[in-house]
């Protein structure tokens, strides 16, 4: 549930912060007209992210239990943790420079579409908000294929109430809250995440056999801490607690973890681009 929650309000936050960049936009230059177009971009990209989950989720059990199941999930894996890497680590970056450029697109996209506004409009949301929805998905679809997490959709429905909150906050009183700050945040527990999801990746690539080296448990801690359990549950999700960890597992956990929490650190402690490239 946790999990969820953070990439739901990470995500949450994120596109409230598209949402009003955009509403600002319109307000600033006289288009009302065009909020009906962000609102049915908004929708549809939603409706699209839940209908791509869906099929991804019932093609995979519609083959439970085989070799196809474990192979899909594998990629869902890796999928995951490669989207939240890099969006996290991007965000981390640009997170001070996304209004100017959101809002820059938006212009060039109704200077293209002459006559066309709310098209242009509608465009530019379904995009930016598609992949929030579809990084938002994938990451809690990967969380629940390989955890099987009770209360996921709690967890969700969390987030994004506490983005509303957060959204609310932003529009009330600005410049009190530090957007940067709260991305960094979010941004660090998400890197633990997605390293607790290479562990299950390791696990899956040894048993297709596709990673025969290194996959020999060194211990087995199920007497400790069952993984069966609903703290060895949470503990697996949150932290990548594995009972039988091979040394592979250990190894790529540590190295991820080492590598982004290095780059994570670095680009926080950068300062922000002057200029944000599309």
């Amino acid at each position: 549930m946790l999990a969820t929650f953070a990439i739901f309000l990470r995500e949450g936050i994120e596109a409230s912060m598209i949402v009003s960049v955009i509403m600002a936009y319109l307000k600033k230059t006289g288009q009302q007209s065009g909020v009906r177009a962000v609102q049915l971009g908004m929708a549809a990209a939603i409706g699209t992210a839940l209908g791509v989950g869906i099929i991804i989720y019932e093609t995979i059990h519609a083959y439970a239990g085989t070799r196809t199941q474990a192979i899909i999930e594998t990629f869902s894996y890796a999928v995951a943790v490669i989207s939240l890497t890099y969006m996290t680590f991007w965000m981390t970056k640009h997170s001070k420079d996304i209004p100017k450029a959101l809002t820059n697109k938006v212009v060039e996209a109704q200077q293209q579409r002459k006559g066309s506004g709310n098209i242009a409009l509608f465009v530019v949301t379904f995009q930016a908000i598609a992949r929030e929805s579809l990084e938002a998905m994938v990451f809690t679809l990967a969380i629940v294929l390989a955890n099987g997490t009770g209360g996921p959709e709690i967890g969700a429905a969390l987030g994004v109430a506490a983005a509303l909150v957060f959204a609310i906050s932003v529009y009330r009183f600005g410049k009190r809250i530090n957007l940067s700050l709260a991305f960094r945040a979010l941004g660090a527990a998400l890197i633990i995440f997605s390293a607790a999801l290479i562990v299950d990746m390791i696990e899956n690539l040894q048993y297709l056999g596709w990673i025969k080296v290194l996959s020999k448990p060194l211990w087995n801690t199920n007497a400790y801490l069952n993984e069966s359990s609903n703290i060895g549950d949470i503990a697996h999700t949150l932290l990548g607690y594995a009972a039988k960890p091979t040394p592979l597992e250990l190894i790529a956990y540590g190295f991820y973890l080492i590598v982004a929490v290095a780059t994570f650190i670095h680009l926080t402690k950068r300062k922000p681009t002057k200029r944000l490239s599309s």
